[in-house]
C-alpha cells in the first residue's frame, strides 16, 4: 500500500476477526462493540470492522496513508457506517483514551511487548488480538489478550509476518 506498509491478507484479517469474535462480550452481542484498531493503513480492515461493531477508533501514525484511508473510506462506505469510525492520526502505540475503554482491540503491526497503553484501555470483558513476537525473537505470533475481572489472560495462536510495530508520526 506504499510508504513501506503492506495489507494484511483476507485470510488473516479474517482470523483476527474470528479471535475477536471468540471473546466472551462479542458472543453475548453478536459484535465487536467499541473497537480500537491500530495502524488503519488504506482502511481496508476499518471498512470491514465498522460492519462489525458499535463504534470503531483507528488509528493511523503515517500522514500519507492517513490521507489515502480517509479517501478511500469516504468512496467505499455508505454515510451510516462511516459515522461510525473516527480516523485519528497519531502514535497508535498510545492507543486513544479518549474514547476508552474498548471492547476489542486490533492491531495491524507487531513488536516485541504490547504497549501498556492498549492493555489499560481495554474494558473489563474486551479481548485484544495482534501480532507480537516471539521470546528470543523468533518469528511472530498472532496473541490474544482478554481482560477479567481477576487480570489479564493471554494466549498464542498461529505464526504470522507483519510490519514491525513503531512509535511516532511521520
Amino acid at each position: 500500500i506504499g510508504h513501506g506498509q503492506t495489507i494484511s491478507k483476507p485470510s488473516v484479517v479474517a482470523r483476527m476477526v474470528e479471535l475477536l469474535f471468540d471473546g466472551r462480550s462479542a458472543r453475548d452481542t453478536g459484535h465487536l462493540g467499541r473497537t480500537l484498531e491500530i495502524g488503519t493503513g488504506c482502511g481496508y480492515q476499518t471498512a470491514l470492522l465498522a460492519r462489525l461493531a458499535t463504534r470503531v477508533v483507528s488509528i493511523e501514525r503515517l500522514r500519507p496513508l492517513f490521507d489515502k484511508a480517509q479517501a478511500n473510506l469516504a468512496t467505499w462506505m455508505p454515510r451510516r457506517d462511516l459515522d461510525q469510525i473516527r480516523l485519528v492520526f497519531a502514535d497508535g502505540m498510545l492507543g486513544h483514551a479518549p474514547n476508552a475503554p474498548y471492547d476489542s482491540l486490533i492491531a495491524a503491526a507487531g513488536g516485541e511487548e504490547l504497549p501498556v497503553a492498549w492493555l489499560d484501555q481495554l474494558a473489563v470483558g474486551g479481548r485484544l488480538v495482534a501480532p507480537m513476537q516471539r521470546p528470543g525473537g523468533r518469528g511472530q505470533v498472532l496473541v490474544v489478550i482478554d481482560r477479567r475481572e481477576s487480570g489479564l489472560v493471554r494466549t498464542e495462536h498461529e505464526a504470522v509476518h507483519f510490519v514491525p510495530l513503531k512509535s511516532g508520526t511521520v
